[in-house]
């Protein structure tokens, strides 16, 4: 048997193989941008580097007269909230209709102009190329409060004092990464306007197991993390996709005043999240962080099961962290 036909992982979203050739079981359907006439909400795409394929998809929710039209001028500014998708860094996109239907929502329920990250994918992209795009996208957006205007939705419509970022899954930890990168960035736009940060089901790692964390939830990341990210050399140890190594910086510098870390009860990854949320309460870091868990539900369930009890629950609990409360 040829040897570059073995499944090295295989999981219900993809299929990857020891050549690194990648099967997407899901997340290769696209819809287009536009008005969605059940929110109010108008999408469109903007293309940030046609060359690397980087483009952000916006989110704007008519807040004044339900008829679809962007707002005007006059109208009271919205957070911007920075999204990265999940699919475990090879899957989903930012045009994906689970993302669409979301973050539609999303924008909706609170009263958000969202910003969509379309970064590039493993393993034909190996990480840090989607840190990379990500954080471009982060700092994209953050520019809009200067005369560079990137989009004249942000620069009419968007609070840029006010900017979140959240993401799923390998979104949650692009979360984590972009804002880390933003703290080390001297020169960075977004480090002092980004407000707070939402981790939902975020993939993290690491060698040593934490407590109530499985050999089948570990060995999974490291098989993954292998294809994803080649330059790594502590393996799951990598501070990008374990927070709490040793070489990792150190939470007390996240540069924003809020984090909410979301998990589910029937996820592989609650503990994991869990030593995350404590490992930031310890830190000495001077903000506020909270723990949001859905009963009875698997891994990102409410991008698949948007009108659940937990689902509905998840998004008020969103809509509330987004307005400071």
């Amino acid at each position: 048997m040829d040897p570059s036909s073995d499944i090295i992982l295989d999981t219900r979203f993809f299929r990857i193989y020891s050549d690194r050739r990648i099967d997407r079981l899901m997340g290769t359907e696209t819809v287009p941008a536009g008005f969605d006439p059940a929110t109010g909400v108008t999408s469109k795409d903007v293309v940030i580097d046609s060359d690397a394929g980087l483009y952000v998809r916006l989110y704007l929710p008519d807040m004044a007269t339900g008829t679809g039209s962007p707002p005007n001028d006059n109208n009271k500014k919205l957070p911007v909230l920075v999204y990265f998708h999940g699919g475990g860094f090879v899957t989903q996109s930012a045009a994906s209709p689970v993302y669409q239907r979301f973050l539609t929502a999303l924008a909706a329920k609170a009263g958000l102009l969202i910003v969509s990250v379309n970064y590039r994918l493993a393993p034909e992209h190996p990480l840090p190329a989607g840190y990379e795009d990500s954080f471009r996208a982060l700092e994209w957006a953050a520019s809009a409060a200067s005369a560079g205007d990137p989009d004249p939705w942000l620069s009419r419509h968007g609070d840029l004092r006010r900017i979140f970022l959240a993401g799923d899954s390998a979104g949650g930890n692009i979360v984590h990464n972009v804002a880390m990168m933003a703290a080390a960035a001297s020169s960075s736009e977004a480090r002092a306007r980004i407000e707070g940060a939402v981790l939902l089901h975020a993939g993290f790692g690491g060698r040593e197991p934490v407590d109530g964390e499985a050999p089948a939830s570990m060995a999974t990341m490291e098989k993954l993390w292998a294809v994803v990210c080649l330059e790594a050399t502590d393996g799951v140890d990598d501070p990008r996709v374990n927070p709490l190594a040793a070489a990792a910086p150190s939470l007390r510098d996240l540069p924003c005043e809020r984090v909410l870390v979301c998990a589910a009860e029937l996820d592989s990854l609650p503990p994991r999240d869990r030593a995350y949320y404590e490992a930031i309460k310890a830190s000495g870091w001077g903000g506020t962080v909270e723990w949001f868990e859905s009963e009875g539900q698997d891994h990102v369930f409410f991008l698949f099961k948007p009108v659940c009890d937990e689902a509905l629950a998840l998004m008020d609990r969103l809509a509330e962290f987004f307005a400071g409360k």
